[in-house]
């Protein structure tokens, strides 16, 4: 991934709380035939250095992977086009041009592929666990029928990817002026999409020269 330096996350700690923050990413990897990509929701497990998820096992997928050893996983968060109009140089020169901010972050390493069944279980616990979280009356994978559960646990194929490389791009006007900062946090705030997300995460970063 291109880094400019204004732009690149040079924290693991805050690269992996975007990746945990998001958890639904894009599983990236490649054979003769060329890239192959699926979106996954993945369970981050820090302690252990790796990346969590699993696919259905009809899901080729598994067996580029398997076959290439290593993966990549990709993690988008908002995102919103900056028109010139925001920046306060358009007023004093006219010299900009529009671009586009967002949030991103990717994880690339070692992949292993699982078939147990223990393994899998697990996965598919600790997944579920961490989105029932906080409900009034949380599921369980045990709240289905045990022959129900293996069942579908043997029509998926776990996926582990170790945390090798960790980098994030937050790209949110850091190379611009105070003042066109301050423009495009305000223009973005009262747009629609992923724009107001953005416009606050600019305001975070607004104040003195770049």
């Amino acid at each position: 991934m291109y880094e400019p330096p204004h732009f690149r996350v040079a924290s693991r700690d805050q690269a992996l709380d975007f990746v945990e923050a998001r958890t639904f990413g894009l599983l990236v990897s490649a054979d003769a035939d060329g890239p192959v990509a699926d979106p996954l929701p993945f369970l981050l497990d820090r302690a252990g250095g790796r990346l969590l998820a699993h696919v259905a096992r009809a899901n080729p997928q598994w067996r580029v992977v398997e076959a290439a050893g290593r993966a990549l996983a990709v993690f988008s968060g908002a995102d919103a086009y900056v028109s010139p109009s925001h920046y306060a140089a358009k007023r004093e020169h006219g010299r900009v041009v529009p671009t586009w901010n967002y949030m991103v972050a990717q994880v690339r390493g070692r992949a292993v592929v699982h078939h147990d069944a223990d393994w899998l279980g697990r996965q598919v616990r600790a997944l579920t666990a961490a989105h029932e979280a906080g409900r009034a009356a949380p599921w369980t994978v045990d709240d289905a029928p045990a022959d129900f559960v293996a069942a579908q646990l043997r029509a998926i194929v776990g996926i582990e990817i170790a945390l090798d490389e960790v980098t994030a791009k937050f790209k949110l006007s850091q190379n611009r002026a105070a003042a066109d900062r301050d423009g495009v946090a305000r223009g973005l705030a009262g747009e629609s999409g992923g724009a107001a997300e953005i416009a606050r995460e600019v305001e975070a970063r607004s104040g003195g020269s770049p």
